[in-house]
């Protein structure tokens, strides 16, 4: 594009139009645009003793050179008028008015002698293009919409000059001071142009050092931290807080005051606060020169109320500012804060609290009055909802804990108002604002809602360390037609999960505070085990059915639900894999599996006690939520338990964007059938409670609690017979609990603006918590110990028993013992499996025919070590960092936890990561 201009011979320069827009040393840099050079001089001489030049009359007038303007419309700017007497200075004037229409690039007037004007002039050209070069940190659609110059426009310096200004302004907020804008034109056919700024960017001006001077009671660094600016360090590669900012300076000001304020410093000032540009021109070198003064403490703390039945001494006990303390001007906007909440609380919509400060410097105490001023009971007059488009209002009022003609509650406003944010229909900070009614006693609450979508449809794929590959869709409605009711499909298939589940919910049944809904459900799931990387399916557990809750509130925060849930699940395992003979095979999938194969009906009723008061459900920052509930399984179908769980959590808003949460969950399931036999749980392994991976973070799916592990022999360098040390190599199988409990503490960090926009919430927490009591299964087999020529029983080098292998006959599916029989035929030997312990048969179970004895067929078990191990009641600790992404590609979690304290059995894991999947 520039090489196109510059090789035009018509490309004319505009002399001295170039802004650098540097400021040498500034609080707030400015410029000014130097003018741009015309190509027809004008010169203008003043005669140092004036003339008197006799009038004359003018005879004619004519406009010469106009193209697009009318003579009458050149004219017009003028004084000019035929038969009007003239002087040089009514001509010089005439000229000056021409020039200041900006639409006229030349002018000159002729005949001034003989009466007859001729105004000869060259229009302004028609800007034919605007064209931006050496932009690339700002992009066109940034630069053209702030400037006024455009297509189909008159050219004029003056524009122009205002449009350098502009753009450098633009390159300034970014904290490019070093930019360079020259305007250039180039001259086209029928008086057109084309207007080219030329950019050069510079570098972004950063920080190099920011100064303070006065400070003596708190050090450079520990004001730099209260700051939003930040000096330019290598480790602040990716931060904007580094580039200079006036704006942002000015706001540093007013940190530093407001972290003087809450440490005592009542009288403390920021004298100057001066920004430097380098010799270099790349960086800035800011100083603040401060006054921090004396330091106060809170005097005497009182409150004076016009409003009647408020007693102002018990007020004052109420605050938390007390006599004595460290002067804190934080404490005092909290309790100006407190004073109007508590005036809301009683109907006192617009109370007016006015802290009067008396300072004593002598003293250094600093006296608080809090004044209410006189004020009359309000009430709601009327509620105004507006922006919703789809939701109805009926949606919203009844949500609404005030009503229209109630006393006014600023409670009551508050808790409407997260009740609708928890709706999650509208946008993050909602809010219901008051307005003045008709009369002084009058409030209208307004409620400006700003409408989300509330359909989702999901295809997508993904990675998960618990899944592999998984593949989603889903089709859902939050809001399905307006009223709140929510629709529901979603397919989820992976290498060892599949389901498909619709479902229907609507929260306010006839119009009445009731909740009902329902789910039908097919879901395939296989458990697995590793082998080193291998990941082996154990069983397979396909769950048919369906479940039907209703739920209705109690009080404003207690509600009551109710469940049923009828579904059949039937348990398999790879017969080509774990079946011997027709029949589960114990040394192939455990007797702990093979017990629990088999197609059983669950009918199951249940109830839950539900207290929540968190200000969102979505993004709580405060309150409590908590669950108990109790399941019965029994009302029909094949099994029988009983079974509770309690589940809570609280958030505490700790302030400066920290969220601190403490969650704490648990549960036991009791059979109330009889036992199956001796080393069989009658809870089945599918009704048991597991934990791990994800709810216990630091562990791997499962990795917590009863388990059968069962350990090979190897051979060590020195030919001896040790058990294998390495997990990997290690069959381990996690078959559950019937009790369990885990405790959370966590800490969600804020991070800056950018951050928070990509979605980005990193949290550190401590987790607590075991899985336990299952009957101990029996041995899959009894390997017996090796014994030495004096019967004394014979242990392997590193403390382990020696055991011999185990040999069993190999049976027909019908269970008959097969044998090998050997025969001769031309001369070679053979061998044939049959079923005759002498003689053969030609087909199984036949006739035996012959003498010849047979020998029986016999299958050997390498020797292993198999122990029961992990269930313990004894608290798994573990600590970690993790951080939550809304990413492009759906929501993301990543955790690095560490076990601090873990029992013998259990699966750490230190990193885990999900994507495609909720969290």
């Amino acid at each position: 594009m520039g090489s196109k201009y510059h090789a035009q011979a018509a490309a004319v320069l505009l002399a001295g139009t170039m802004l650098a827009g540097v400021a040498e040393a500034q609080t707030a840099p400015a410029g000014n645009a130097p003018a741009i050079a015309t190509q027809g001089a004008r010169q203008a001489t003043s005669p140092a003793t004036p003339v008197v030049q006799p009038a004359r009359t003018i005879r004619s007038l004519r406009v010469l050179g106009s193209q697009r303007i009318e003579p009458d419309t050149v004219l017009s700017y003028t004084k000019l008028r035929i038969g009007e007497p003239y002087t040089n200075e009514t001509v010089d004037a005439a000229i000056k008015d021409l020039y200041a229409s900006d639409l006229i690039a030349e002018a000159q007037i002729e005949g001034v002698e003989s009466g007859d004007l001729i105004v000869r002039i060259r229009e302004n050209p028609v800007i034919n293009r605007v064209v931006l070069e050496g932009n690339r940190r700002l992009k066109n659609d940034k630069i053209l919409p702030e400037i006024k110059l455009a297509p189909r426009q008159i050219f004029t310096r003056t524009a122009v000059r205002a449009d350098v200004a502009r753009i450098v302004e633009l390159y300034r907020r970014q904290g490019r001071f070093a930019a360079v804008v020259e305007p250039k034109q180039v001259v086209l056919d029928q008086n057109r142009v084309d207007v080219v700024f030329e950019i050069a960017e510079g570098p972004k001006s950063k920080v190099r050092q920011i100064n303070i001077l006065g400070n003596e009671q708190f050090s450079d660094n520990a004001l730099r931290k209260e700051m939003a600016t930040k000096q330019s360090r290598f480790f602040r590669f990716f931060s904007s807080a580094t580039s200079y900012d006036q704006d942002r300076m000015a706001y540093d000001q007013q940190k530093l005051r407001q972290y003087y304020l809450t440490e005592g410093y009542a009288d403390f000032r920021v004298i100057s606060a001066v920004a430097e540009l380098t010799p270099d021109k790349e960086d800035f070198i800011i100083t603040y020169v401060v006054e921090e003064g004396p330091r106060y403490k809170f005097g005497d703390v009182t409150v004076e109320s016009g409003i009647r039945d408020f007693n102002g001494e018990q007020l004052a006990n109420s605050l938390q500012i007390k006599k004595g303390e460290w002067f804190n001007a934080k404490m005092v906007e909290d309790s100006v804060t407190s004073l109007s909440e508590a005036a809301g609380l009683f109907g006192y919509a617009f109370a007016d609290v006015r802290p009067e400060y008396q300072r004593d410097a002598e003293t250094l105490t600093m006296g608080l009055a809090f004044n209410i001023a006189e004020s009359q009971r309000t009430y709601v007059e009327r509620i105004e909802i507006t922006g919703n488009t789809q939701t109805q209002d009926e949606v919203i009022r009844r949500e609404m804990r005030i009503a229209e003609g109630d006393a006014y509650n600023s409670f009551l406003r508050k808790r409407s108002q997260d009740r609708i944010n928890s709706l999650g229909y509208f946008q993050d900070k909602f809010e219901i604002e008051e307005q003045p009614g008709s009369s002084p006693d009058r409030v209208v609450l307004t409620s400006n809602v700003e409408e989300r979508s509330t359909g989702e449809l999901t295809l997508s794929a993904g990675f998960s360390s618990l899944e592999r590959f998984i593949l989603q869709g889903s089709i859902r409605q939050r809001n399905f037609r307006g009223k709140g009711q929510d629709l529901r499909l979603q397919v989820n298939y992976s290498a060892f999960s599949k389901s498909v589940e619709a479902g229907f919910t609507e929260p306010y049944l006839f119009d009445k505070n009731i909740a009902l809904g329902g789910t039908v459900f097919r879901r395939d799931f296989s458990n697995f085990n590793f082998i080193g990387d291998q990941r082996n399916t154990t069983f397979s557990q396909v769950s048919t059915g369906f479940n039907i809750v209703a739920g209705i509130p109690l009080t404003e925060y207690w509600s009551l639900s109710g469940r049923y849930n009828l579904q059949q699940d039937d348990v398999t395992l790879d017969e080509a894999t774990f079946f011997s003979n027709g029949q589960c095979d114990p040394l192939r999938a455990g007797r702990f599996l093979c017990e629990q194969l088999g197609n059983r009906i669950t009918s199951l009723v249940g109830a839950s006690v539900v207290f929540d008061s968190l200000n969102s459900r979505l993004r709580p920052t405060a309150g409590q939520r908590l669950l108990i509930g109790a399941d019965f399984a029994g009302l029909g179908g094949d099994v029988r338990y009983a079974r509770a769980r309690f589940d809570g959590i609280k958030y505490f808003n700790m302030g400066s964007g920290f969220i601190l949460s403490g969650a704490a969950q648990g549960g036991y399931i009791k059979s109330l059938e009889d036992s199956p036999g001796v080393g069989i749980d009658p809870v089945r392994i599918i009704d048991r409670f597991y934990l791990g991976e994800p709810q216990f973070r630091g562990f791997d799916i499962r990795g917590v609690g009863p388990r059968v592990q069962r350990i090979p022999f190897t051979t060590d360098s020195d030919g001896n017979t040790v058990l294998v040390t390495d997990r990997d190599q290690i069959v381990d199988d996690a078959i559950g609990g019937k009790g369990y409990y885990l405790t959370k503490a966590e800490i969600e960090i804020p991070l800056g603006s950018g951050a928070q926009e990509m979605g980005l919430r990193p949290s550190v927490y401590v987790m607590a918590g075991a899985l336990f009591n299952v009957t101990r299964p029996l041995p899959t087999v009894t390997f017996t110990q090796a014994t030495d020529s004096s019967g004394n029983p014979v242990f392997n080098v590193d403390g382990s028993p020696s055991l011999l292998p185990v040999t069993t006959p190999v049976l027909t599916p019908g269970g008959a013992p097969l044998f090998v029989n050997t025969f001769t035929s031309n001369g070679a030997i053979g061998q044939r499996q049959t079923t005759c312990s002498t003689g053969y048969a030609d087909t199984f179970g036949g006739t035996c025919v012959g003498t010849e004895q047979n020998s029986a067929q016999m299958n050997t078990t390498t020797p292993f070590l198999e122990r029961f191990v992990g269930d313990s009641i004894k608290p798994r600790i573990t600590v970690g960092i993790g951080v939550n992404w809304n990413s492009p590609f759906g929501p993301l979690r990543i955790d690095l936890a560490k076990d601090i304290i873990s029992v013998d059995g259990d699966d750490p894991k230190l990193l885990t990561f999900n994507v495609g999947a909720g969290f």
